[in-house]
């Protein structure tokens, strides 16, 4: 059976290693007394000293004092004149009784701690080899259930421990890395949470049944809690802390590094996923475009010959005409989210006003905008920018023709522009009913609409390419409903540093 490499050291030796010490000393004497006409005492308390050091070597300190003592006395009774006597003729003989004692313990106390000292050098490797072989197998884990098992068996194998893995998916709550029930009583999974929420370690003997001590120890992430280790240690296992500290931190490193392989990989399989949307859109909407153009064009034909066709005739070729022009609107919306998401845009910047490329948004949208005027705040005080007019004039057309679809006949559309130190800041504003407050992040996604049902029709893609254009601009765009009421949608530009713009003097009038 393999020793465990937690348990207590035993403080005495046993009843045999005394026993054996007192026999090793017999056997010396035994084996000395044929010689000892031949050999001066010097050597024979040389021959017991060597017991004594073997004694140690191989029994510890204990048994090795009993050799001295042992080795002493059938020296004085067996070697020294009068022999088989404790009595003694001549002083000098305690001299060498004590000194010979004194070297016994000396060397024997010695040896014995060299021993110790060798014996926790060797239980210390065995430590460190078990952990690497833990942090190995935890290095490989392919999942928390893995790290739980590995964990599980280190612990049993090497102090009798039994362990609880919990994890911590949020700051709220705590569930077993195994998916199945904690066998902690409610005040166990107390003394968790609350180890969890203050990152500090716990130990507690009344949390366990008798001769058991439960150790509480959080798992500290590098960005947050990771969970808690909760250990039930026999009391043989003396003073563990520091080592059950250390498999914590092995553990909460295995945790966040599988965390952080999770989230990669999620992410990957997020872009794969989009960049084959995008691909697919692109592809279907570039087939699709020329058929609509086709169809458009027919039926803007028979529109404009009304005058030769039945009433019936022309009111259906005019819807043709009307839906054939929502349709390529729509395709053309989803080429621009393609190619936006693609990367492949390339801004042509120039410092240029803004109020241009607002009017030139205005005339675009025509009788979209038919029944709502149009207020217009702080544009004429705005600095010369960097940008490309052709996508901020998509941003500012998809803004209005939003606010104009989402609020009541007759009321106004508010563009307000705000000039700060570092940005400048647009801001279209309507009377309608606003964005559903749980919905103000999720807006800006694609084919995602600020209210799914309604009477107004659409894909959800106009706001995500005012932000795809916006944030290649270097600026942010957020949507809100104003304490006033309506909803509001707020983009903002880079000031940067505009060019230098020196004033033109006139000749004087006789020189024209």
């Amino acid at each position: 059976m393999t020793p465990r490499l937690l348990d207590k050291a035993r403080p005495h030796a046993s009843i045999w290693a005394y026993a054996g010490a007192a026999l090793a000393c017999a056997a010396t004497a035994a084996a000395a007394l044929p010689f000892q006409q031949r050999f001066d005492l010097p050597n024979i308390i040389m021959l017991f000293v060597m017991t004594v050091v073997l004694v140690a070597v191989k029994a510890g300190r204990g048994p090795a004092v009993l050799a001295a003592v042992v080795a002493v006395a059938l020296f004085d009774f067996l070697f020294v004149p009068p022999r088989f006597s404790f009595a003694v003729t001549d002083a000098q003989y305690l001299l060498t009784f004590a000194v010979m004692l004194a070297m016994s313990l000396i060397v024997g106390q010695l040896t014995a701690g060299l021993r110790a000292q060798a014996q926790e050098a060797d239980r210390r490797e065995q430590i460190v080899r078990a952990l690497y072989d833990l942090a190995r197998k935890l290095a490989g884990a392919m999942s928390v259930e893995q790290v739980d098992e590995a964990l599980r068996g280190f612990l049993a194998d090497q102090a009798g421990a039994r362990c609880w893995l919990l994890l911590a998916p949020d700051a709220e709550r705590l569930v077993p890395a195994g998916g199945c029930p904690v066998a902690l009583d409610h005040l166990g999974l107390q003394t968790a949470q609350g180890v969890s929420r203050d990152q500090r370690p716990v130990m507690s003997s009344a949390l366990d049944e008798p001769g058991r001590c439960r150790h509480f120890l959080p798992l500290n992430g590098a960005t947050r809690s990771r969970g808690v280790l909760v250990v039930s240690v026999p009391d043989s296992a003396g003073e563990i802390q520091p080592l059950l500290e250390a498999l914590a931190s092995l553990v909460s490193t295995a945790v966040e590094r599988l965390h952080f392989v999770e989230v990669a990989h999620g992410a990957q399989l997020e872009a794969m996923s989009e960049r084959l949307r995008s691909s697919i859109l692109s592809a279907l909407s570039h087939d699709v475009r020329t058929p609509l153009t086709a169809l458009y064009g027919m039926a803007d034909s028979l529109a404009m010959s009304r005058a030769s066709l039945p009433a019936e005739a022309a009111d259906t070729a005019l819807a043709i005409r009307d839906q054939a022009l929502r349709v390529s609107d729509m395709v053309g919306k989803l080429l621009d989210m393609a190619r936006l998401r693609s990367g492949r845009v390339s801004l042509r910047r120039e410092w240029q006003p803004v109020e241009e490329v607002v009017g030139a948004s205005l005339k675009l949208l025509g009788p979209a905008l038919d029944g709502h005027p149009i207020v217009i705040i702080g544009l004429d005080v705005l600095p010369l920018l960097e940008f490309d007019a052709v996508l901020i004039e998509r941003v500012l057309c998809n803004l209005f023709e939003n606010a104009a679809k989402y609020s009541p006949p007759g009321s106004s559309i508010a563009l307000e522009a705000l000039a700060r130190p570092a940005e400048v800041e647009l801001r279209v504003c309507n009377a309608g009913e606003g964005f559903p407050p749980d919905r103000l992040d999720r807006v800006f996604d694609a084919f995602e609409r600020g209210r799914p049902e309604g009477r107004v029709g659409g894909m959800g893609l106009g706001l995500a390419i005012c932000r795809a254009i916006v944030e290649a601009h270097g600026g942010m765009i957020r949507a809100f409903n104003p304490p006033s009421g309506g909803a509001c949608v707020a983009f903002t530009l880079p000031r940067g540093c505009p060019p230098s713009i020196e004033a033109e003097t006139l000749p004087p009038e006789g020189e024209l």
